[in-house]
């Protein structure tokens, strides 16, 4: 008894072993196929959410991504909370084909791209490109005004739902939404799990 007792629990740890494996080998699939992979982030060249820019580029760095940051100003740029930044491009220089995905940060500051055609056309042409297109808290907007949230399942922070909603985007109230190649998320609370789905879309 005592030793078919030890022969079930044996199985039974060597299961959950082979389960861990087989789990930290998908892990490092996923790295490995994201690894070297090339993300510009745009953000305002003022008042830009401190976390939705520094979270995501944490996660996508952990995970072998390189990250550009993008302003329409070299100067030092700096977040709603202080955190300063200096933009290694122009958002104006910006070749999409250079990049796996197109990420617009939030904060109060932007705003500067919701009516901007250069940012539109960015936006547009890594969507035409089948490239990964987000935007997290009010940058959503940007997406909508350039025509690419039409019927597509969306959120975005709460003051700019109507905005999202006004251009045809289906809102969910998600923090974090899916739909073709393009990602949105609702706000700061939700830039780990932006980060997290970036990943996911560019390892696929």
């Amino acid at each position: 008894m005592r030793n078919n007792f030890l022969m079930v629990a044996l199985i039974f740890a060597s299961f959950i072993l082979l389960n861990m494996s087989i789990v930290h080998a998908k892990g490092d699939d996923a790295m490995q196929s994201v690894k070297g992979k090339k993300v510009v982030m745009i953000i305002a060249s003022n008042n830009f959410r401190d976390e939705e820019l520094l979270k995501p580029k944490e996660v996508l760095e952990k995970n072998g991504i390189v990250v550009t940051v993008a302003s329409s100003s070299l100067k030092e740029a700096t977040g709603m909370l202080g955190a300063k930044v200096k933009p290694d491009v122009l958002f104006t220089n910006i070749n999409t084909g250079n990049y796996d995905a197109v990420i617009f940060v939030g904060g109060s500051g932007a705003n500067e791209y919701w009516d901007n055609s250069t940012a539109h056309k960015i936006a547009t042409d890594a969507h035409n490109s089948k490239k990964i297109v987000g935007a997290i808290c009010i940058a959503p907007v940007t997406l909508a005004r350039a025509g690419l949230l039409k019927d597509k399942k969306t959120t975005t922070y709460s003051s700019t739902v109507s905005d999202i909603k006004s251009a045809g985007a289906n809102y969910t109230g998600a923090d974090v939404e899916r739909d073709g190649n393009i990602i949105t998320a609702s706000g700061p609370t939700a830039a780990q799990k932006f980060g997290e789905a970036i990943v996911k879309a560019l390892s696929r």
